[in-house]
């Protein structure tokens, strides 16, 4: 892990130290066999729940740990070198959570966040679509008002922890109007009508479930609605930024971890009389692995301090992805490298990181639309924000 970490309370330090304690005791044993056998680690979230992990950037009033989301980060980056599959449903997690605690009502996060947070639920989010992915405003599924419930039909593509969450944050369409006919559902995972369909198989990640998830008339009172009705792109929206510097923070630890292997590796492996890494052609791979890491860490704490502070960072958090994704990648491909032969087989990590990277370029909202995001953002030329740190 990085030499150096900047935190800005003692209180962060002991987080982080907490955390590496967990991923190396907790984590680090089960990871290799859980990834190779596509076995979802419930017991695991249950376990970073009750330590605090899966609440950290929520207020301490509704059982959050009250961090700014520039440490929240952090601790993503340390299980991400890890463990990437817990990682990605931690930030998942906060993903659920965010919506009620954003825009619910002061009664509907009293009655449903402490348990949301206190470790013994978990979250998914609903908004993909088989043919609406990224543009979730082309969404088909419905929510019908029936009296005081709404009916939801419809289904939802790549869902994070489908048929293993407690609950589901789920985006419905309750208007024909694109931008302002989606609302948001809070779904609890018992709802009649709710069912799973079986995981998909995929390339890496396989240690954390995704499947699409049916609505088949479910029924959901209107007191679980979040927000007002209509007001669920925007919600989605917002939300997404939030997910999106997760992800930068898990690609980043990924990445990292990738590169303490490989450099482990190239300091005990030898040709020509001397370690590799005393070689330049592959010491120069090592420290180009290193910097974009640290281009990468530096872009999602940048955009997560203007989150903190209460300035846009709309853009920012999709400069995070963008480069932090994109870095993973290359990294990744560069331990496969670094490792030879051996880095291609399933005796070494390296390989695993390497197909963990690519999905991370994919969700979130793809590289592609990052691109889309942080051009238009640049066409309206909005003009920067001048603020201190600290203050709003």
């Amino acid at each position: 892990m990085p030499a150096t970490r900047a935190l800005p309370t003692e209180e962060a330090v002991e987080l982080i130290q907490l955390t590496r304690t967990l991923a190396a005791k907790e984590l680090a044993p089960r990871v290799a066999d859980a990834e190779a056998d596509g076995a979802f680690p419930r017991d695991v979230f249950r376990t970073l729940g009750r330590s605090g992990l899966l609440g950290l950037p929520f207020a301490e009033e509704f059982g959050g740990a009250d961090q700014p989301y520039e440490v929240y980060l952090q601790v993503l980056e340390e299980v991400a070198a890890v463990w990437s599959s817990v990682a990605v449903g931690i930030s998942v997690h906060a993903l659920s959570c965010f919506p009620l605690a954003r825009f619910g009502t002061d009664e509907q996060r009293r009655r449903w966040l402490p348990e949301m947070l206190g470790g013994d639920l978990l979250g998914a989010y609903c908004l993909s679509e088989p043919h609406a992915g990224s543009d979730p405003a082309a969404m088909l599924t419905r929510a019908v008002r029936d009296g005081d419930s709404y009916v939801l039909n419809g289904s939802k593509a790549w869902t994070t922890h489908g048929g293993y969450a407690d609950f589901y944050t789920v985006m419905a369409r309750t208007s024909e109007d694109r931008t302002h006919g989606i609302s948001c559902f809070l779904v609890p995972a018992d709802a009649p009508g709710l069912s799973a369909d079986p995981p998909e198989r995929k390339m890496g990640l396989t240690g954390s479930a995704t499947a699409t998830m049916r609505l088949d008339d479910v029924r959901v009172p209107v007191e679980r609605r979040i927000g007002e009705e209509g007001q669920g792109l925007k919600i989605a929206l917002a939300s997404l930024d939030c997910g999106r510097l997760g992800i930068s923070a898990v690609a980043t630890g990924l990445a990292q971890g990738a590169l303490d292997h490989a450099v482990r590796y190239a300091r005990e492996r030898e040709t020509f009389g001397k370690p590799i890494i005393e070689h330049q052609g592959l010491a120069f791979v090592l420290a180009d692995m290193s910097a974009a890491i640290e281009t990468a860490r530096a872009a999602a704490l940048s955009a997560a301090r203007l989150k903190d502070i209460g300035v846009p960072f709309t853009r920012e958090a999709s400069i995070a992805k963008l480069v932090a994704t994109d870095n993973a990648m290359k990294v990744t491909t560069d331990a496969v490298q670094v490792l030879g032969g051996y880095g291609y087989t399933r005796d070494f990590p390296v390989e695993r990181y390497m197909r963990e990277a690519k999905v991370m370029q994919i969700f979130e909202g793809t590289n592609q639309i990052q691109r889309m995001i942080i051009s238009r953002a640049l066409d309206r030329d909005e003009g920067g924000v001048l603020t201190v740190l600290g203050k709003e």
